[in-house]
């Protein structure tokens, strides 16, 4: 910066710099920092307007910088134009056209290399909107043979080298309450023209002064409005005062101005290597930039910079670039701009056209343009493709191109400034037409949401509009005082709908438009969903809901549809692919399927998808490792990423694995937060290879048996550890249990389980009722016992008020010991039966909360056993006696009258006969009293001697055989029926079985 000393005499602001030093010295006697200020400001002003190559000041989104931009670029017809823009964004401008704005230019990284990982995924957007003049300046260069656009901004990977992921600055509670406002994301946001007060001591003098609520109001009547009708120069010359002003006010935030600073560098760099390189005439070049940067200091300033900035390398990230949709709100929540005030400002743009007969660029082929003639469609294939750079061949020498950098100064510039800070602001006056129409659509749009809204109310807006107009020392009201009469007038003290009048308003101004990508400029991925969806007829292009019926049976080319509908829903954000008909599970496929998709709605969610995959079985494929192999990845994640494999991908490859990678995390936890969880998916995945697959996958084998062991190891710390619930402790029971027989026969040992039982000692006592449950389950505590303790409890007055708790664990042993359903049934009915009223009834609630609460999913097995033992009508209750207090009959053996032995052959001698005859036996049945040749009794006993003699070694009767008796006489010793003679109890039973006496 140079002093007031050293100012050139010949500069054409020189009558300027005198007065503001005239004025300085009258407000503060004397030189210092204010005059230093005040004739910086004028320096950077003469220093940007004498620089060679043209800049062109902006601010983001101004209808004005726009309006300026078209103007100039049909005067100057520049042959290059150097943008304020990431770089390596470059090769997706081409794609606007196919685009219908806004949209924003994205550069995408998920898997990075060189920052953070809790950075990842990394985004960068740079929003483009019809009413700004970044979209000027690129529909003149890409529709303009001849012309090239060189993007001079920090790439995507410098955006995070030099400055950390940080939240916006100033008013984003649009992002609260419209959804569109999230169509960014957490995208970090480049835009063209940062032109706000970084010292908020000013920006709150600005509004108070200028009787305005927030920025964009400001801006919007001080500066929009004056500037909409300036010439070149003197718009130029307020852009570069506005930037100056703002960039030496502002505070003193050191590693926010080095990065400002440092991307001036790099621009000016990038331009200078861009000149040398093609020996371009600055003249011919235009640089468009912000107006805060377009003042700048930096030694690397202008063609003749004399820094020397090294750019440092980019990471090794892999950056993926592509088109978003864009809206008013999501530009308007990401920069911190009012709400509207995009809307706003799109209107004004429009009005600014219509007013001023400024013909606009616009790419061709873009949405709401008129086709190109055929001519002119003739001569643009002949012109070569704009955007390239000249061949090495034409390229001129280095000397040349250093003549071209350091050729004549052109003349300076005209001083408009001072002409302009001095002239009285314009009178315009009262557009009564206009006003009068906002306030007839406003009434109009507020009765439509519910308002109780009338004629009165269009007057009283239209009055209060100017009447606040004048209190705000305005002759013609604004966008911003119409919105507040309205809120005044209308709105009083409810919203009777969803959107308040001051929403409405922003609504009847423009509305909030949202873009869209075309199909051509879409990633490869999102074409593909688009090919694949293509035979249900239905444009998923398009924002809203479209409902899609899926009959299988009648179309079988719908099932591939199916599968791309079932992936989308589990990659997209929920409601961009929601079924209403239709379930997909392991072994479960619907014939008939039926969807709500708004695809249109979250294009940027299926654009976004394109960034990590070709295909959405690559994507999806990739994100079940990530989830799998994850750092702090769990067991019931993994499984569930095996499920979603095997139900969306197919095949065994990726589910083996996955189902490897869950084995290896289940023998690393010390946890069982996850125990409910993991039960009931294991459970799932063996029905499903059980009827699926012919003999179970190895890791499932694996599984079982390591989870068994696993459980078994954490059991006793899990009943003593009061962070473990009783319903993960029975799910870790019910994975015992349920997995005893495939664990046992895989080589686990149930003396490792009932070893565990045994260690096992709780104090919470619905783990206790657990323990119990689970020691009936493995035979060491009967159900007699089980019954004793549950009276003993309900007769211990101090143990009562705990009861529930008991309960609850009796609940949760259904998990496990589904058997003891009738136990549970008659501890609840005692309780009822046993307790009094003003015990039961305080008792009541807590019992009714706690089964509520942690066994929700159990009661249904509760309620169905109460139904199987209660009487069904309710005369029947009076007599009824529960099962549990029925006194058991003892039976005894009737004598013994008639012929003993096997009673059933002769009662049904066809049955024998025919086994008889199967046999090949030729014997005939003998009558009563006929003496028997051979030995009586059961003649098989006599024929297989070996198989009993193993059999009386096996009950120890140790009993030699009997002789075989004569014919006639009785049989002496112990014969083969001793052995139901030693064990009446099991003949008794077999007799009963067989009806036999």
């Amino acid at each position: 910066m140079s002093t007031p000393s050293e100012q050139p005499t010949n500069s054409s602001f020189a009558a300027l710099r005198g007065q503001l030093h005239e004025a300085a010295a009258e407000f503060s006697g004397g030189q210092d920092a204010l005059e230093g200020i005040l004739l910086g400001l004028v320096d950077d002003v003469d220093r940007a307007v004498a620089e060679p190559l043209e800049i062109f000041p902006v601010c983001h989104h101004s209808p004005a910088s726009a309006l300026a931009m078209a103007r100039r670029l049909r005067e100057k017809q520049p042959k290059v134009v150097y943008l304020e823009l990431c770089e390596d964004m470059a090769p997706l401008l081409t794609e606007l056209r196919n685009c219908r704005l806004p949209v924003a230019v994205q550069a995408f990284a998920s898997d990075i290399d060189g920052f953070p990982p809790d950075w990842a995924p990394l985004s960068v957007v740079a929003p483009i909107t019809e009413a700004s003049a970044e979209y000027q300046a690129v529909a003149y260069a890409l529709d303009t043979p001849g012309v090239e656009l060189v993007l001079v901004d920090r790439s995507s990977d410098h955006v995070f080298q030099w400055d950390a992921p940080r939240p916006p600055d100033g008013e984003t509670h649009t992002a609260e309450t419209e959804p569109e406002a999230a169509l960014h994301g957490e995208a970090v946001g480049v835009e063209i023209g940062d032109l706000r007060p970084r010292f908020a001591e000013l920006e709150e003098h600005l509004l108070r002064h200028g009787k305005v609520r927030h920025w964009s109001e400001w801006w919007h009547q001080y500066v929009e409005v004056p500037l909409g009708d300036s010439d070149h120069d003197t718009y130029r010359q307020v852009m570069f005062l506005i930037g100056s002003l703002f960039r030496r006010l502002a505070p003193g935030q050191g590693e926010r101005v080095r990065v400002d600073e440092d991307r001036e560098r790099y621009m000016w760099t990038r331009m200078r290597e861009h000149l040398a390189a093609t020996g371009t005439d600055p003249g011919d070049c235009l640089y468009v930039c912000g107006a805060f940067h377009a003042a700048s200091r930096v030694d690397e300033f202008g063609v003749h910079g004399t820094g020397d900035f090294a750019i440092s390398p980019r990471t090794a990230t892999t950056w993926q670039y592509g088109l978003i949709p864009s809206s008013h709100a999501a530009i308007e929540a990401q920069f911190g701009l009012a709400s509207g005030s995009v809307s706003i400002a799109a209107t004004e743009w429009a009005k600014n056209l219509k007013r001023t007969r400024v013909k606009p660029y616009r790419l061709e082929g873009q949405a709401g343009t008129k086709k190109p003639s055929a001519r002119k469609a003739v001569a643009k294939t002949a012109a070569p493709s704009p955007g390239l750079a000249p061949d090495a061949a034409s390229a001129p020498s280095a000397g040349s191109a250093f003549d071209a950098v350091t050729g004549p100064v052109p003349a300076p510039a005209e001083d408009r400034l001072s002409g302009f800070l001095r002239q009285p602001p314009a009178l315009h006056t009262l557009d009564e037409a206009e006003l009068l129409g906002w306030s007839v659509d406003i009434v109009r749009a507020a009765r439509r949401s519910g308002y109780l809204a009338s004629t009165a109310d269009a007057i009283a807006v239209f009055e209060t509009s100017i009447l606040l107009a004048a209190m705000r020392d305005r002759a013609k009201p604004t966008p911003y005082d119409f919105q507040d009469a309205a809120v005044t007038c209308i709105e009083k003290d409810s919203v009777p709908g969803r959107r308040d009048v001051r929403r409405l308003v922003e609504i009847m101004m423009g509305g909030d438009r949202t873009g869209q990508v075309g199909y051509e400029a879409l990633p490869p991925l999102a074409r593909d969903v688009h090919d694949r969806l293509a035979p249900l007829e239905l444009n998923l292009q398009q924002r809203g809901v479209r409902r899609a019926l899926l009959d299988m049976a009648s179309r079988p080319e719908l099932r591939a549809c199916s599968d791309v509908l079932w992936m989308l829903r589990r990659l997209l954000p929920p409601g961009a692919a929601r079924t209403v008909m239709g379930e997909r599970g392991l072994g479960e496929r619907s014939i008939q399927e039926s969807w709500d998709l708004s695809l249109g709605t979250h294009q940027r969610a299926l654009i976004e998808l394109g960034y990590e995959g070709v295909s959405l079985e690559q994507v999806l494929e990739q994100r079940l490792r990530r989830t799998a192999y994850g750092p702090r990845a769990t067991t019931v994640e993994v499984l569930a990423a095996v499920e979603d494999a095997t139900l969306h991908l197919g095949g065994r490859r990726l589910a083996d694995e996955l189902g490897t990678r869950a084995l290896e995390v289940l023998a690393g936890e010390r946890t069982v937060d996850g125990a409910p969880e993991v039960l009931r998916r294991v459970r799932g995945l063996l029905a499903y290879y059980r009827t699926a697959e012919p003999v179970l996958p190895p890791w499932v084998e694996s599984f079982v048996r390591t989870g068994y062991a696993h459980y078994c190891t954490l059991l006793p710390t899990a009943f003593g550890d009061e962070d473990a619930t009783v319903r993960q402790v029975a799910a870790m029971l019910g994975f015992l249990f349920s997995m005893e027989s495939l664990a046992l026969s895989l080589g686990c040992d149930r003396t490792q389980l009932e070893l565990a039982v045994a260690q096992s000692h709780p104090k919470d006592p619905a783990k206790t009722a657990l323990l119990w449950a689970a020691q009936v389950q493995l035979g060491t505590l009967s159900r007699g016992e089980l019954r004793g303790r549950c009276d003993e409890l309900l007769a211990n007055p101090l143990v009562v008020p705990s009861y529930p708790r008991y309960l609850s664990g009796f609940v949760h042993a259904l998990e496990p010991v589904p058997g003891l359903a009738d136990v549970v049934v008659e501890a609840v009915s005692n309780a009822f039966g046993r307790l009094p009223d003003p015990v039961l009834l305080p008792w009541l609630p807590t019992l009714i909360t706690t089964l509520r609460s942690n066994a929700a999913e159990l009661a249904p097995l509760l309620i169905r056993e109460a139904g199987r033992i209660f009487p069904a009508r309710l005369a029947a209750l009076d007599a009824w006696v529960p099962p549990w207090r029925e006194v058991p009959v003892e039976h005894t053996a009737p004598a013994a009258s008639g012929p003993r032995g096997a009673a059933l052959l002769p009662l049904h001698p066809d049955t024998c006969d025919a086994v008889a005859e199967l046999l090949g036996c030729t014997d005939i049945w003998a009558t009563a009293g006929e003496p028997v040749a051979g030995p009586t009794g059961a003649a098989l006993l006599f024929t297989h001697r070996a198989t009993s003699d193993a059999l009386a070694d096996l009950l120890g009767t140790g009993d030699p055989w009997a002789p075989a008796a004569p014919a006639g006489s009785a049989a002496s010793g112990v014969g083969p029926r001793s052995l139901t003679e030693r064990h009446p109890d099991t003949a008794h039973a077999v007799a009963a079985l067989l009806a036999a006496p």
